[in-house]
């Protein structure tokens, strides 16, 4: 998950001033953690606090709790309307979304889990929390299983055929093609098949989010969703793309990272 964290913030300063270029400041002055990264790390410490407290019959419970708590405790992160409104509220119901923030905090879910029907069935149980709208649901899924199956050694072609047989994604078009008219699109159907295709295009993982954020749109969530995949794929993130990340983050939301990777004997990066 490492991989979406480090992609929200390097994006977080193009979201508002798209660039259409690969070649721009990985790290800019201004970059900073959004609501990707804090409702990733909720995601993260969901599926934490599942495993300690019940094994066999986990609901979805948890993951709405640790969304509000997170949200609660950085409530200046950059939330979209509905969710602010729903993260303030007392209610639990969620308010059928289709929009990409189902999509941008899935990745734990596809790095804890070894099973493909798991997978499945804990990013479903993620999204509908919020986004009970089935594209909300499908963006999840979809980022999810992209990441599983690159855990699982998986090629691009076999992944990009999952995708778009059980999905329903186009994933034909080229960027050079999507690029020059893309605009900004916070949808699951409108962002999550281009996060896919900055993947399948690239040959690195610093090249993944370079691709992605050059789509334009909601660059920082696309290079989130895009850098799970790539995490899982390439295996390794850059030394340095990683300690400028953890210095971006404050000590709790390191040590969520830090529980995360030993529960799932992650690789373990050097901080």
């Amino acid at each position: 998950m490492l991989g979406a964290i480090a992609g929200d913030i390097i994006g977080s300063v193009y979201e508002w001033n798209n660039t259409k270029t690969e070649n721009f400041k990985l790290f800019h002055p201004s970059c900073r953690f959004t609501d990707d990264t804090v409702l990733t790390i909720a995601i993260a410490d969901a599926i934490l606090s599942q495993e300690e407290t019940d094994k066999e019959n986990n609901d979805s419970k948890i993951y709405a709790q640790k969304l509000k708590q997170y949200g609660k405790k950085y409530p200046l992160a950059g939330y979209g309307g509905k969710f602010k409104q729903w993260l303030n509220s007392d209610s639990f119901e969620p308010y059928y979304s289709f929009g990409n923030g189902s999509a941008m905090r899935v990745s734990p879910i596809g790095f804890a889990f070894e099973h493909l029907d798991k997978v499945l069935e804990e990013s479903k149980k993620s999204a509908e929390v919020t986004h009970n709208h089935p594209e909300g649901i499908k963006g999840a899924q979809a980022v999810a299983s992209a990441i599983f199956l690159a855990r699982m050694g998986k090629n691009k072609e076999e992944i990009k055929q999952f995708i778009q047989e059980k999905f329903k994604y186009s994933l034909e078009k080229s960027l050079e093609e999507i690029r020059p008219s893309y605009t900004f699109d916070a949808s699951c159907q409108g962002s999550v098949p281009q996060a896919i295709l900055a993947f399948l295009e690239s040959n690195s993982y610093e090249d993944t989010i370079r691709k992605a954020i050059s789509i334009g749109g909601d660059s920082d969530t696309i290079a989130c969703i895009a850098g799970g995949i790539a995490q899982a794929y390439y295996k390794k993130i850059p030394e340095y793309i990683i300690k400028k990340t953890l210095s971006i983050l404050d000590a709790e939301l390191v040590q969520v990272i830090d529980n995360f990777y030993h529960k799932y004997d992650l690789e373990i990066y050097d901080k």
